[in-house]
């Protein structure tokens, strides 16, 4: 394994220099950061928008439901039909036309509201105003039955239900959305590693093969060495773009929002506004109080170790495939069969993580799919911040690791056999015969 290191600095060497590696490097940020300054921007000036919105009672429940807002102003229209009323609206230009017609009680009244516009309505803006209307209604039914504003407020009553273990720690509700987060965020990151880098490696080991210079190469290096030399050069040159990206990135995103006074906080979608009145629903203090408590309950120490294991693992187990596929064709094009297997178990073990382990990370399918060495390193890492017994993890990581040192040896076979293959396709079966040469 002498040649090894000059291998691994020879790939790094040629990535990092490579221009089109270093236009990337710098450009990447650059193009995603202008991205979500125009998205925040353009966001900004949707929730800025003035809007007209004329309402048309003849039901006459509807007469103090709606005050005048920063962004909204609502017109009554007083002693005119429905037609004359669209008529208005439409020379004035208002935003919309919202109609209450006459109704024989005060249960017929939320059948009888529509809302008139020339374009479709923005689903936050109805929402807003379906929820005003619920709201009305029934604190004039509650009226009608005899039942005060002030009794209403009084009756109106917060749970919180404070959450410990038998051992006595404590957690809220809180923990499972941060845990997620970070455990997400994790898997994530190694997904879009695996998927990026691994490329590149398949790509880098075409390339020299098209170009005949592996021919001389591996005159004097053993094929397990220039493929172990290929991933980790790739996987460094990898870890440095990403560096850069995130500090770049950073920055940039600083100095725009800075400069041109972008509100990054628009971007948040309509769902995310209902989660955050109900968060503010809660008391600021108490949310705060929750959140340290989330934070504090995430095993930091164990995240950290187990990511960097299960990180490197996952990778290396995708790479030494990702080079074995490179290998065996002789264009990118002819890839295109054997990248399934390898996307199949990537895009599962993210499903798994976020639609099973949320819900119930200790149960059947969450534990199994965390053993399975294709995929576990994306769900344990979303395991992890659940509180994983540590002999799971270790086991979890020997699988990972025996399983990693099999697919080297049977890349390294194909490998061999197929970096000096030209001119044929090749099919499974063929793979299957260069693994026992």
């Amino acid at each position: 394994m002498n040649h090894l290191p000059l291998i691994i600095k020879r790939e790094y060497l040629t990535k990092v220099r490579n221009k089109s590696f270093i236009i990337m490097t710098f450009l990447s940020p650059l193009i995603m950061i202008g991205l979500i300054a125009l998205v925040a921007y353009l966001s900004q000036l949707n929730k800025d928008k003035e809007r007209t919105i004329s309402i048309l009672d003849e039901s006459g429940y509807l007469g103090d439901v709606f005050k005048n807002s920063e962004n909204t102003t609502y017109n009554y229209l007083l002693g005119m039909d429905l037609e004359t009323a669209i008529t208005l609206v439409k020379e004035k230009e208002d935003y919309g036309l919202l109609y209450a017609s006459k109704t024989l009680s005060l249960d017929d009244v939320s059948g009888s509201i529509k809302f008139y516009s020339e374009d479709s309505p923005s689903i936050t803006v109805i929402s807003g105003i379906e929820s005003k209307i619920e709201r009305h209604l029934r604190e004039v039914k509650l009226q009608a039955d005899g039942v005060s504003l002030e009794q209403i407020e009084a009756s109106k009553t917060q749970v919180s239900i404070a959450q410990e273990s038998f051992e006595g720690k404590k957690s809220s509700k809180l923990d499972n959305i941060v845990k997620l987060a970070f455990g997400g965020l994790a898997g994530y990151l190694l997904f879009m590693f695996i998927i990026i880098y691994g490329n590149m490696i398949m790509r880098s080991v075409i390339e020299e093969k098209t170009s005949r210079i592996i021919e001389i190469i591996i005159s004097s290096v053993k094929p397990i060495q220039l493929m172990l030399g290929k991933i980790i050069g790739t996987s460094l040159a990898g870890v440095t773009q990403f560096a850069i990206w995130v500090v770049l990135g950073g920055v940039l995103l600083t100095v725009v929002t800075a400069i041109f006074g972008i509100d990054m906080s628009q971007l948040q979608s309509p769902q995310q506004d209902l989660v955050n009145q109900a968060i503010q629903n809660q008391g600021a203090q108490a949310m705060a109080e929750n959140m340290i408590i989330a934070v504090s309950n995430l095993p930091v120490i164990n995240l950290v170790i187990a990511f960097l294991f299960f990180f490197i693992g996952g990778y290396l187990l995708y790479s030494s495939l990702y080079a074995a596929i490179g290998a065996a064709v002789d264009n990118e094009t002819d890839t295109q069969q054997f990248m399934l297997p390898i996307i199949m178990p990537l895009v599962l073990a993210v499903y798994v993580g976020f639609f099973t382990v949320i819900e119930d990370p200790h149960g059947t399918v969450s534990t199994v799919f965390s053993f399975i060495p294709f995929t576990s390193p994306v769900v344990m890492l979303m395991r992890i911040p659940f509180g994983v017994p540590i002999w799971q993890q270790a086991l979890s990581l020997i699988i990972l690791v025996a399983t990693f040192v099999f697919t080297v040896w049977m890349g390294a076979k194909i490998y061999r056999v197929g970096i000096l293959m030209y001119g044929k396709k090749p099919t499974y079966k063929e793979l299957f015969k260069w693994i026992k040469y």
